[in-house]
């Protein structure tokens, strides 16, 4: 009896055992059924995404975009090594006393230049030659003796002329078309360093950094962060395609080398004093009659005008003079100048800038805001004589004097000294005469009449072509 008790136990505990893993299997099968189905790799939507594709206008190879070899192979040859030698005086050493010295010291700086036409006009700063007695540019391995053709204090450059033909004349470009953020090159010759080229962008347009020391500044200088340091002044900055669009003329550092801040004097403004230089030998002005300055919060408060405005837009008339072009014009201090013509004006490097690709006797049309109202007048431009006529360079010369005389702005500037009485007093190259015994000298027949004449003590104040304040003392026997 318990012989079939523990049979039958037996096969049903079988059955149940066999049923269970039947069970097991066939939910086993149905699960791994339904993870199949949801394998990503299987999964198809029920509706295909296409993503949005934008076709570039144009395949940018991107070996080409920071390749700068065209443009350093172009623009290399046309950049000049410049020399400039002046006599400096220094304090009388025990030597000097003992055999008869003069205290002068034989003074060299260099900068570089740019080759601007075939024929041997070269352009480079004003404050590489200024106080140059001697120029010379260092060219293809040969040394030449520069002559000067004239100066642009206002914009800081000048033109020099080499007797040679057939030169690399550079390819010309255009600044107004440069953009901020656009691949520049400059090339020049930094430290002495010839034909160096380093690569940046265009930072900003349009700076201002008040650095130009002349009666009518002209700031409107394009900033890069390539790298340009002491003798890469004059030199070149040329963009992508080897054309030139500024002058190299200044850093910004507190350290005298490169610390990322460089300027360059834009080419549309360049183009403009060469030519004047090289047709009259000096720079046709055209005088706005007055000063104007920045249209902002600051500003607006101090001349009496509405402050709280969205956006200050143009620039505020300062300073008006009385007889100048501006008071002709009706224009009046607090006047908000918008327009010249139909560019706008939006800072005072841009207002400088604009006046400066015109001559005296042009005609612009002045849009500006007063007491809210949009108002548009017609201005003759002026010479710094209060003239509409070209401004005629004037030199003269006196053999008694040995030297050649010009009127400058602040008395009467001296230059290409030879033997005669300015030589035996040390005058220096390019000294300008300010005042004769203490009183203010502006014609050089003033000063021919002088010398010519007077005889005794003379006290002469001027400076010397750095600046720099240089008094003279002697007797005139």
């Amino acid at each position: 009896m318990n012989l079939w008790k523990t049979v039958i136990v037996s096969f049903i505990s079988g059955l149940a055992g066999a049923y269970a893993f039947f069970s097991y299997q066939q939910e086993k099968t149905v699960r791994q059924q339904k993870d199949t189905q949801l394998q990503v790799s299987d999964y198809q939507p029920t509706e295909t995404y296409r993503p949005s594709l934008v076709q570039a206008s144009e395949t940018v190879n991107t070996s080409e975009a920071v390749d700068f070899s065209l443009a350093a192979s172009k623009a290399t040859p046309s950049v000049v090594f410049i020399n400039s030698i002046s006599q400096g005086s220094s304090a009388y050493s025990y030597w000097d006393l003992l055999f008869g010295g003069n205290g002068s010291q034989t003074q060299m700086s260099s900068g570089s230049g740019v080759i601007f036409s075939s024929d041997g006009y070269i352009v480079t700063n004003n404050h590489v030659i200024e106080s140059a007695e001697k120029i010379q540019v260092l060219y293809n391995k040969k040394s030449y003796e520069a002559e000067l053709i004239g100066t642009d204090p206002s914009t800081d450059l000048a033109v020099l002329k080499i007797k040679e033909t057939n030169l690399p004349a550079i390819t010309i470009g255009s600044s107004k078309k440069l953009a901020v953020g656009e691949w520049v090159v400059a090339v020049g010759n930094p430290f002495s360093l010839s034909s160096t080229v380093t690569v940046g962008i265009v930072s900003a347009k349009g700076r201002k950094i008040n650095i130009v020391d002349d009666r009518f500044p002209i700031e409107s200088f394009i900033q890069t962060d390539a790298a340009i340091n002491p003798g890469n002044s004059g030199g070149a900055l040329v963009n992508k395609n080897g054309e030139l669009v500024g002058i190299n003329t200044a850093i910004l550092s507190r350290t005298g080398s490169y610390t990322g801040y460089a300027f360059a004097v834009p080419i549309d403004i360049v183009k403009k004093s060469v030519e004047d230089l090289i047709k009259h030998g000096i720079t046709q002005k055209a005088i706005f009659g007055g000063n104007v300055v920045e249209y902002d919060y600051l500003n607006a408060r101090k001349y009496g005008i509405d402050e709280n405005v969205k956006e200050f837009r143009g620039v505020l008339v300062g300073k008006v003079d009385r007889t100048g072009a501006a008071a002709n014009a009706g224009l009046q201090e607090g006047d908000i100048i918008t327009k010249i013509n139909s560019v706008e004006i939006n800072s005072e490097s841009a207002f400088e800038e604009e006046l400066s690709y015109r001559y005296p006797g042009d005609k612009i049309s002045i849009t500006y805001v007063r007491n809210n109202k949009v108002n548009t007048i017609p201005l003759i431009l002026l010479n710094k004589n209060g003239e509409t006529s070209v401004i005629k360079r004037k030199i003269y010369r006196d053999e008694i004097l040995g030297a050649n005389l010009e009127s400058v702005d602040y008395g009467v500037k001296v230059s290409k000294i030879q033997d005669g009485l300015l030589k035996r007093i040390g005058l220096p190259e390019n000294y300008t005469i300010i005042q004769i015994n203490r009183r203010q000298v502006k014609n050089p027949e003033d000063v021919i009449e002088f010398f010519n004449s007077y005889k005794g003590r003379v006290y002469l104040y001027g400076i010397n072509g750095s600046k720099q304040q240089m008094p003279l003392s002697f007797y005139l026997q």
